[in-house]
């Protein structure tokens, strides 16, 4: 079992959900930061959705307004994804928002 630590960088270019990260196979995956930040000078809009491939399933997670040149942790605690896993975000603006993940990899 290794324990891989990476991070993940993401650019929003539209307003369709993206996905951000997709944890891998044979692996479980726990997100500690979802570092967000608005690059623009209005306010936008963002929701975070993880998909639960194992239960072919979207849940909604966070929504968040960010001022003019906000950041924010997206998530308020960790989240842990399954093989399969996505996380996904989509904002009211594309070019807007971008950020970082923080991703522990637990391979088995």
């Amino acid at each position: 079992m290794a324990n891989t630590y990476k991070n993940a960088g993401f650019d929003l270019t539209t307003t369709n959900k993206t996905n951000v990260y997709t944890c891998p196979a044979n692996t479980t995956a726990i997100i500690k930061t979802i570092q967000t930040t608005n690059t623009t000078s209005g306010n936008v809009d963002v929701i975070g959705y993880l998909y639960d491939s194992s239960q072919t399933t979207e849940y909604e997670l966070a929504h968040h307004t960010l001022s003019s040149k906000d950041s924010i942790n997206f998530i308020e605690g960790t989240l842990v994804l399954e093989a399969g896993d996505v996380f996904r975000l989509d904002a009211s603006t594309a070019n807007a928002i971008s950020g970082v993940i923080s991703i522990l990899e637990i391979d088995f």
